[in-house]
């Protein structure tokens, strides 16, 4: 749906940047009555929180006053007069069948309101048959007017049956419906919202090591997500529930309904990770990330909010902020976070690394949720092996195959001057994939790991390919060099320390300029690959100014581009539809 049940949020802004109890939340996207908007930004109150949170907000409303942003009641203006119904139309809601199950009533009792919003509201519901106590969303159908708002129901319970079963997330029992309602009926998480515990803390701040594995928890939902084809979209301290009020309580992820699947091998805007880019703007102000403002998102956005989490936790300020939506978006693409008021100056300089490369504005060298997983600042104290496989990894080794020899080339000269040390992440990812831990990947283990990446459909051959192309020393196996030069991120080499980036660039560079005349010849290209026959079609795709050499520059830029070869990999087919 458009807006989820769970989360409970006025529309206003905060007269400081330390975090409140309201969010503004940006939802173009879709709008489950009516079409949704493609000339606004609307900001849309969210509906009731699936625990009760009022008690907490209300300790806290004197420390945290309240300001409405600017333009903000205008906007919701708009969206609620566009939403008024014509008469005689029988929405679409009431003329569909969902294929819900249609025994809600003889299953549960509905007990006492949680929470409601534009859309549904949430109730305590008690199981029959055993006592058990759940959560159950109630939609009422009148509300789908337009084709939309069905799908959008449909598409929340699939996500929900996607992530089934992921310790972090919210668990889905069931969803029903009858003649007037759809209901969803999911796990009772009583522990209060993260916003709470936050606004709870002295300063509104986590000590590091609580802030980690509240962070860790987040992380591996993203990446499951992500693993899954998904981008959440929208997280957030209020769409993060604890499962009870212990203090060591889970985290649960809730609130999919800006939840969209990936489309991998669209034509339209493609992101690195080789799927559909988003062009709405959909979330909350304060958590967008610069690509969304940009109309070009995927799932490094989920990271991007994250990290804004995180430096929320760490430092109780948010890292962007103004009076208004426009002054918060011109903040996010515009200005960095301040690491120099107080505390950050007694906060470790780990927090403050995985901080600053989580909220890197480029996507493209922004920490996945994976590699982030790897961090030392995450880890400590968490253990390594439960960190998943990363899509954009095994999106590197599928593109691999589809570069020319020389960048493939390059790219295994680049490999060989990282630090043992950076490259926990790949080790972590290696060690995932290398299933028997005999220091190879065999085919079979190639296999299984692309497999996991849900949305991509691979024939073997396929599989094969790619083994063989990253396979340099060619017995057949990919050892941790040569799968190091497969999943490098060349960004976040260069963003990351752009010193370093000079550094080992060149130093690659040198491994095909023998004679250090600062150009690598036709002769040193033969020289280094081995290959006999024509040097020509190599030389052509780096050599820009067509000199017969290639230069720094020059081979610089070949490291970053992602050129293709003949022997290119076809899209693959999509495994099921967006469309649920």
């Amino acid at each position: 749906m458009g807006n989820n049940c769970f989360s409970s949020s006025k529309v206003s802004g905060s007269n400081s940047n330390t975090p409140s109890t309201t969010t503004t939340t940006v939802n173009v996207r879709r709008n489950t009555a009516n079409p949704p908007s493609t000339s606004t930004i609307t900001s849309t109150k969210q509906e009731g929180s699936h625990c009760n949170k009022q008690k907490v907000k209300d300790n806290h409303r004197s420390q945290h006053q309240k300001q409405q942003p600017r333009n903000s009641q205008q906007n919701v203006k708009k969206h609620n007069n566009g939403r008024r119904q014509k008469s005689g139309v029988i929405p679409c809601g009431k003329r569909t069948d969902f294929g819900f199950d249609k025994d809600f009533d003889k299953r549960f009792t509905i007990g006492k309101l949680l929470g409601h919003g534009q859309f549904g509201y949430t109730y305590v519901a008690t199981h029959k048959s055993n006592g058990d106590r759940v959560a159950v969303k109630r939609i009422e159908k009148n509300k789908m007017v337009l084709p939309i708002a069905v799908e959008d129901v449909k598409r929340e319970v699939k996500i929900l049956k996607a992530l089934s079963g992921h310790e972090n997330v919210v668990q889905f029992n069931n969803a029903f419906e009858d003649d007037n309602y759809v209901y969803i009926v999911m796990e009772l998480c009583e522990g209060g919202e993260l916003l709470d515990r936050i606004l709870a803390k002295k300063d509104s701040r986590y000590a590091e090591k609580d802030a980690a594995t509240v962070v860790r928890q987040m992380l591996k939902v993203a990446a499951q997500c992500h693993l899954h084809g998904l981008v959440h979209r929208d997280m957030k301290p209020e769409n993060f529930l604890f499962k009870s009020p212990k203090e060591d309580s889970p985290l649960k992820a809730t609130d999919f309904g800006l939840s969209d699947f990936i489309r991998p091998g669209s034509w339209m805007s493609v992101n690195l990770l080789g799927g559909k880019k988003f062009q709405d703007i959909v979330g909350s102000a304060y958590y967008v990330a610069p690509e969304v403002l940009k109309r070009r998102s995927g799932p490094e956005s989920d990271v991007w909010s994250i990290g804004v989490i995180t430096y929320i936790l760490l430092c109780g300020r948010r890292p962007f902020w103004d009076k208004t939506e426009d002054g918060i978006f011109k903040e996010v693409l515009r200005n960095k976070p301040d690491f120099r008021r107080k505390p950050w100056p007694t906060i470790s300089n780990s927090a403050k690394d995985f901080v600053k490369k989580l909220l890197v504005k480029d996507p493209r060298a922004r920490l996945t949720a994976a590699q982030a997983l790897s961090h030392p600042w995450v880890r400590e104290g968490g253990d390594a092996s439960e960190i998943p496989l990363d899509i954009s990894v095994l999106s590197n080794m599928r593109q691999f195959v589809k570069y020319s020899r020389l960048k493939q080339f390059a790219l295994r000269a680049l490999a060989s001057t990282v630090d043992e040390e950076e490259l926990a992440d790949v080790r972590d990812q290696f060690s995932a994939i290398d299933v028997d831990k005999n220091g190879v990947i065999s085919l079979e283990e190639m296999r299984q790991a692309l497999a996991k990446d849900l949305p991509w459909k691979m024939k073997e051959s396929r599989v094969l390919e790619i083994l063989q192309a990253i396979d340099s020393n060619t017995d057949g196996l990919v050892d941790f060099p040569e799968f190091v030069a497969a999943t490098l991120h060349v960004h976040q080499l260069e963003e990351h320390n752009s010193t370093k980036w000079q550094e080992r660039s060149q130093a690659a560079f040198e491994k095909f300029d023998v004679d250090r005349d600062g150009f690598i010849t036709p002769e040193e290209l033969r020289m280094h690959t081995g290959l006999k026959g024509s040097i020509d079609p190599l030389l052509e795709e780096a050599d820009i100014d067509k000199d017969g050499k290639i230069s720094l520059s020059e081979f610089r830029r070949l490291l970053r581009t992602a050129s293709m070869s003949s022997r290119m990999v076809t899209s693959p087919t999509v495994r099921g539809s967006r469309k649920s």
